[in-house]
């Protein structure tokens, strides 16, 4: 493993520690974001199937995959960079949401978004 991949597991690792201790201390935006952000890291980790790949068929399942090893495949490893510009995309779409919701006049609504963004720039400042 690269440097930067042991980097970005430990930045995982801290959000997931994060995400624990924001829910001990019942803090709802901070659970919100860090949930969000996390399962945003995990998608981006997935593996994409190739284009016209070969689809066998169940009789249980439709569109499942059939035989030894078809559920097997090793994910992606994002580097440091990858995480954090996820992060960064995060804060940012929480940002403009809550520019949204101010025009509209429901400053509850944006000011729980930009708690949520503030929670996640924590992460950030590495």
């Amino acid at each position: 493993m690269s440097e930067s991949t042991d980097a970005a597991g430990e930045l995982r690792a801290r959000l997931r520690a994060g995400l624990v201790a924001a829910m001990k201390a019942r803090q709802p935006e901070t659970v919100s974001a860090l949930r969000t952000a996390i399962a945003a890291i995990d998608n981006a980790e997935a593996v994409e199937v190739p284009e016209g790949a070969p689809v066998a068929g169940s009789e249980h399942v439709a569109g499942a995959r059939v035989g030894v090893g078809a559920a097997e495949a090793q994910r992606r490893t994002l580097s440091l960079d990858e995480v954090r510009a996820l992060l960064a995309q995060q804060v940012d779409e929480r940002v403009t949401e809550a520019e949204r919701w101010e025009g509209h006049g429901r400053d509850d609504a944006a000011g729980r978004l930009r708690r949520e963004a503030d929670a996640l720039r924590e992460y950030l400042g590495d």
